[in-house]
């Protein structure tokens, strides 16, 4: 249990820094550490997620640095999207997610590694039909891999909305969060018709766990340079992609 803790708080942590990568440590960390089966913990993470975002946003609404027009613009598409994916997800082999999933961290490291980090001041018109079109996609994906999706979201609204990389994690939260209860609602309904089980006091004292964790990683992450935060996001991105490669194959 005092694992289970920890990993919460790291899961937390990740969140609060980087604005994404939850997803992909509590599926571990349910797996292995709690013995929760595959699906369950697929599931179960993106309810856990939802909550930690939730509370890891706070900090980021109080100092303005959300922009609402894309929480909403990529959001609201993004919650269909995500729906839809959690769809296909319950009907294709978890081997099959998470190998998509990993291949999709590895090409948004590359991205974000590649790409210089924007100021605020200098952010774009934002292009409405893109930005919808955006969340749609990206929600399917995510979805489909029944994670919250932040290591896509974030590179999206970085390199495609043109949004510096402190607004981006404020607003990839948030869109998390309305992302990740879709998709959760789409698996647990499946799973009750199945009379699958779902374990609340874990869920509950993960996502405490969790927000402790990242109210220091946000705080944290308001120390840090930009650019650096933003290689250090690529890095990350790629040793989970790698990591989450060697399990599904092992």
């Amino acid at each position: 249990m005092l694992l289970a803790i920890l990993g919460a708080v790291i899961i937390g942590l990740s969140l609060g820094l980087f604005g994404s990568g939850g997803s992909i440590l509590t599926v571990p960390v349910l797996m292995y550490l709690v013995e929760m089966p595959a699906d369950v913990s697929i599931a179960s993470s993106l309810l856990i997620v939802a909550g930690i975002s939730l509370f890891g946003s706070i900090s980021y609404i109080r100092r303005k640095t959300v922009s609402w027009k894309h929480f909403w613009v990529f959001g609201i598409p993004g919650m269909i999207g995500t729906y839809g994916g959690a769809w296909l997800g319950t009907i294709v082999d978890s081997r099959w997610q998470l190998l998509v999933f990993s291949l999709l961290m590895i090409a948004a490291a590359v991205l974000m590694w590649r790409s210089k980090p924007k100021p605020v001041e200098q952010q774009p018109q934002m292009n409405y039909a893109k930005v919808t079109l955006e969340g749609l996609i990206v929600g399917i994906i995510t979805g489909f891999v029944g994670v919250g999706g932040g290591f896509l979201i974030v590179p999206a609204l970085v390199l495609l909305a043109g949004l510096s990389m402190p607004v981006a994690i404020g607003t990839s939260l948030l869109i998390i969060v309305i992302k990740s209860i879709a998709g959760f609602f789409k698996y647990y309904a499946v799973m009750a018709a199945q009379d699958v089980q779902f374990d609340w006091f874990i869920i509950g004292l993960m996502i405490a766990g969790g927000v402790l964790g990242s109210v220091f990683g946000s705080k944290l992450g308001r120390s840090l340079p930009k650019e650096k935060l933003q290689k250090g996001f690529a890095v990350f991105l790629v040793a989970m992609g790698i990591f989450v490669i060697a399990k599904s194959v092992i």
